[in-house]
């Protein structure tokens, strides 16, 4: 009963599988047509970040992307999680340099049994404990290591632990101390800055996802003369990625960047006019404009020049002839229009949701005079009443001269005067 029992998929992008999932993911434009059997039972299997292995289906259970598989290891078994089936199987060994022919492939043994995955998730929960202790450890040995990351195994007999270090680490002593530690079996890998990134993830300054996480597997040495053939000012800090190294994609552009300066002309070469000497300023490559100044150290007068007007005057300076003022030669660039952003019905205004009519009332009772009078009767009517009692003296001083009992009676009669019949 337990063999039928189906482990549920997940999707690449899942709250269940943790951290093993979205590194390295290949997208499967092949998944929406029908199934053919090809006769391919490779499938390629991903474990911790970017942990990815090819593995022979011989049992030849139906795989999808996303199930849960148990698969061969040494010793015991590891589990996984199918990324890729099919035909794309192949040209994802060939794009990683690896040869069907050659590459020893292990088996995929069935899917996971809620055993397994009881067992993996309590693996799961150990690494990052474990992590901690074995720097602990490390410390306590004086080795000069980083412990980056640890894996275990699906069956957790196996733990591995992912370490970074300048120069050869003897860590046969730590290794020792791990395995009577963990009391597990224990492989030290050995890994760079960029892998370490790649592992880890995050958001680079572009605003993507980190390239050694997502696509890159083949890490290419970056040097400085990249930054310099792109024009791109030397600063450390730009230059650098997450990593502490030079940025990978300064190498993207690199090359279309070299085929348009090849017939560029030498920029340590100086210019020389009647006026004097013009030093190379900077150089727009794909423009083929280069600006040159009048001093080495400092800008002043800058001039505009071609790369063909560049090599015209380098020609003749080479005869031994100066040519006039490079002013005469700076070319009238057009000005293209930018089609820029432009605020048509007033989205970025702070002020666009208010209320515009209680302004107008503002600005109107200001503007009103008080001799002119409301055109509402009601308020005619109250203005009327208010104005009579300000001008009845009367009842103001019968007000101020009332008191209390008969008293104020009497007086109130004796003013209104007599009675007559």
């Amino acid at each position: 009963m337990e063999q039928d029992i189906a482990a549920p998929t997940h999707s690449s992008k899942c709250d269940s599988c943790g951290d093993r999932c979205g590194k390295l993911e290949v997208f499967d434009w092949l998944s929406d047509l029908p199934d053919q059997s090809d006769g391919n039972d490779i499938v390629e299997i991903q474990f911790k970040n970017t942990r990815k292995g090819f593995y022979r289906n011989t049992s030849q259970t139906k795989l999808s992307k996303g199930d849960v598989v148990a698969v061969e290891a040494s010793p015991g078994h590891d589990i996984g999680i199918v990324t890729l089936t099919g035909e794309l199987v192949l040209l994802q060994m060939k794009k990683n340099n690896v040869s069907p022919s050659s590459y020893e492939f292990k088996r995929v043994y069935r899917k996971a049994k809620p055993l397994d995955l009881e067992k993996w998730e309590e693996a799961k929960g150990l690494e990052h404990e474990t992590m901690l202790e074995s720097r602990r450890i490390a410390w306590d040995l004086g080795l000069n290591m980083k412990i980056g990351d640890v894996e275990y195994q699906g069956d957790r007999t196996k733990a591995i632990f992912y370490y970074i270090a300048d120069e050869r680490v003897d860590f046969r002593e730590l290794i020792k101390v791990l395995a009577e530690r963990f009391k597990v079996r224990i492989e030290m890998r050995q890994i760079g800055a960029r892998q370490e990134a790649g592992r880890i993830g995050g958001i680079g300054p572009c605003g993507r996802e980190l390239c050694c996480s997502t696509w890159m597997t083949n890490f290419k040495s970056v040097t400085t003369n990249a930054a310099r053939y792109q024009e791109i000012s030397l600063n450390p800090q730009k230059l650098a990625g997450q990593c502490g190294k030079l940025k990978c994609c300064l190498n993207y552009e690199l090359d279309a960047y070299l085929d348009a300066q090849k017939d560029f002309p030498n920029t340590a070469i100086p210019l020389e006019t009647e006026d004097g000497t013009w030093y190379h300023f900077k150089t727009d490559v794909f423009k083929r404009l280069m600006w040159y100044s009048a001093g080495r150290e400092n800008a002043g007068i800058i001039v505009t020049l071609t790369v063909d007007q560049v090599k015209e005057v380098q020609a003749q300076n080479k005869k031994g002839q100066r040519v006039k003022k490079l002013d005469d030669q700076t070319p009238v660039l057009a000005v293209p229009k930018e089609n820029g952003y432009e605020n048509v019905i007033g989205e970025d205004s702070i002020t666009r949701f208010d209320d515009k009519n209680k302004k107008s009332n503002r600005k109107k009772r200001k503007n009103r005079k008080p001799g002119n009078r409301p055109q509402n009767t009601n308020d005619a009517n109250k203005a009327e009443g208010q104005e009579e009692r300000r001008s009845s003296p009367g009842r103001q001083g019968n007000a101020r001269r009332r008191g209390p009992g008969r008293g104020g009676d009497r007086r109130r009669k004796e003013d209104n005067g007599p009675k007559t019949e």
